[in-house]
C-alpha cells in the first residue's frame, strides 16, 4: 500500500549550469509530496502519518525551508533537489517516490533510480 504526505517550503536558488532567466537569483514556494510504500501492519497502518511528518521536518524542512539552496546543493535544479531529498530520507522512511513542485505547473518526480 502507498501513503503520500504533502509538505510546503520556501527557498531561493539560482542555476549555476544553466543560461537563461533561472541563472538569476529567484525563489519558489515549493510543494513536496513524499510517497512511502509497505504492507499494512496489524494496527491497520503502513506507518503513522506523524512519523512521516516528523522525519521530513527533521531531515528536510529544517534544512531547506527559508534557505538559499545553493548553500546546500550544487546547481539546485528540481532534479538535483529531488535527489538530495531522496538521499536524506532513504534511510529514514520506506520511500517509493518523491515529487518536487517548483510551481503548480512544473514538477519533478524521483524514485531513487
Amino acid at each position: 500500500m502507498d501513503l503520500s504526505v504533502t509538505f510546503r517550503f520556501a527557498a531561493s536558488h539560482f542555476l549555476t549550469k544553466y543560461h537563461g532567466k533561472c541563472e538569476n537569483l529567484h525563489g519558489h514556494n515549493y510543494k513536496l509530496i513524499i510517497t512511502i510504500s509497505g504492507p499494512v501492519r496489524e494496527d491497520g497502518m503502513v506507518i503513522d502519518f506523524k512519523i512521516i511528518k516528523d522525519k521530513v521536518k527533521q531531515h528536510i524542512l529544517e534544512k531547506l525551508d527559508h534557505t538559499h539552496l545553493n548553500n546546500l546543493i550544487d546547481n539546485p535544479s528540481a532534479e538535483n533537489l529531488s535527489v538530495w531529498i531522496w538521499d536524506n530520507l532513504k534511510n529514514e522512511l520506506p520511500l517509493k517516490k518523491i515529487e518536487v513542485f517548483e510551481t503548480e505547473d512544473y514538477n519533478c518526480s524521483y524514485e531513487g533510480k
